[in-house]
C-alpha cells in the first residue's frame, strides 16, 4: 500500500475513534484501575468478538461489563448462571396458546446486544453449548424457526478459576469461540487504596452515562477491517500460530513436548482481527509487530492445550505463548 493510502486510514481512524476517548473515561470513573481489562473489552467490541474473563471473586469482572454496556447505549442482557439453568431459559422456548391452538415464540434474554453470561462456568455443558449457534453464527434456533440476533451482538462471559468448587469446565469448542481469554489478576497497593477511598461506604452510587451509539461501533468496525496488514506481519502471525503446531519446524524444540494441541486456524483470523482492533485503539491506520505481540496471549492462552509433561512441571499455556513471542523473529 502507498503512503497515500496509509496516511489516508490514519485520518480516517482518527476520525472514527474520537468516540474512545470519552467511553475509556467513563469507563474509569467506576472501574478503578485495570487498565489492561478495560482496553481488551474495547477490542472485543471493536473486532466483533467474543471475551472470557476468568479471575477469583470480587475483581470488578462483572462489574466492568455492566458499566460498558451502560456506557453504549443499547440492550444489555444479564445471565446469571446456576447448576438448574436450562437452555431454554437462555434463548427462549415455544410457548403453546390454547386460544389459537398454535404454538408461540418466546424469545430468551439472549436477544440484546450485549450478554453478561455470570460465572458461565457454574452450569452444565448443556446450557453452556446452548450459546454456541449464538456465538458463531449470531443466530438462534427455536423449533423449526431461525430467529437473527441484533447487531451489534457481543457475549462477555466471566468465569471463576476452574479448580474452585461448583464448577464445571468449559467444552473446548465454546471455549474456541471466544476471541480473547483475559485473565484479571488483583489491583495494586495503590489501585486498592484508591477503590478503598472511592467505595468503603455502605451506599455506594455509580452513575454512568451513555456516552456513544451502537452506529458509531458499527462505523469503526468498517474502518477496522481496511488497517493496513504488511506481509511480514501476516508470515509472522503465521509464524506464531504454525508454532503452537510444529514448535520443531519452528527451531522450538523444548516446546515439542511441552505443547499437546496447538491453535486452530480462528486463532490466525482472530489475532490478525484483534490485531487491527488494537492499532484502532492506538489510533493508528497500520498494525505493527508490538501490536501483535501485545494482543497474542489473550487470543492463544485458551487455544493450547499444555502436554502433561508441562502440566507435571506447572508449565501453563502463558508460559508456553511468552517462550514463543521471545523466541520467535520479529519482522
Amino acid at each position: 500500500m502507498s503512503d497515500s493510502g496509509i496516511t489516508a486510514i490514519n485520518d480516517k481512524v482518527k476520525q472514527e475513534s474520537a468516540f474512545i476517548a470519552p467511553l475509556r473515561a467513563e469507563l474509569e470513573k467506576v472501574i478503578i484501575g485495570q487498565r489492561y481489562l478495560l482496553d481488551r473489552l474495547m477490542i472485543g467490541l471493536l473486532a466483533n468478538g467474543h471475551l472470557l474473563l476468568e479471575g477469583v471473586p470480587g475483581l470488578a469482572k462483572t462489574l466492568a461489563v455492566k458499566t460498558l454496556a451502560a456506557a453504549i447505549h443499547t440492550d444489555f442482557q444479564r445471565i446469571q448462571f446456576t447448576p438448574d439453568l436450562l437452555p431454554a431459559d437462555l434463548v427462549g422456548t415455544q410457548v403453546y396458546n390454547p386460544k389459537t391452538g398454535d404454538f408461540g415464540t418466546r424469545k430468551g434474554p439472549v436477544f440484546a446486544n450485549l450478554i453478561l453470561a455470570d460465572e458461565i462456568n457454574r452450569a452444565p455443558a448443556k446450557v453452556q453449548s446452548a450459546l454456541l449457534e449464538a456465538m458463531q453464527e449470531r443466530q438462534v434456533t427455536i423449533g423449526h424457526e431461525t430467529f437473527p440476533l441484533p447487531d451489534p451482538f457481543l457475549v462477555l462471559a466471566t468465569q471463576n478459576p476452574i479448580e474452585q468448587e461448583g464448577t464445571y469446565p468449559l467444552p473446548e469448542a465454546q471455549v474456541d469461540r471466544f476471541m480473547l481469554k483475559l485473565v484479571i489478576d488483583y489491583p495494586t497497593r495503590d489501585e486498592e487504596r484508591r477503590i478503598l477511598d472511592a467505595n468503603a461506604r455502605t451506599q455506594v452510587t455509580m452513575l454512568t452515562q451513555a456516552v456513544t451509539e451502537p452506529t458509531a461501533i458499527l462505523s469503526a468496525r468498517k474502518v477496522i477491517d481496511h488497517i493496513y496488514v504488511d506481509d511480514k506481519i501476516k508470515d509472522y502471525i503465521l509464524s506464531i500460530v504454525f508454532a503452537t503446531r510444529d514448535p520443531n519446524a519452528a527451531k522450538l524444540p523444548a516446546l515439542q513436548r511441552q505443547i499437546r494441541y496447538g491453535a486452530s486456524p480462528r486463532a490466525t483470523l482472530y489475532l490478525t482481527i484483534a490485531a487491527r482492533a488494537h492499532a484502532f485503539l492506538q489510533g493508528r491506520g497500520y498494525v505493527t509487530p508490538q501490536d501483535v505481540k501485545s494482543i497474542a496471549p489473550d487470543v492463544l492462552r485458551h487455544r493450547i492445550i499444555p502436554s502433561f509433561e508441562a502440566e507435571a512441571e506447572e508449565i501453563t499455556a502463558d508460559t508456553l505463548v511468552t517462550t514463543l513471542l521471545n523466541e520467535l523473529p520479529v519482522p
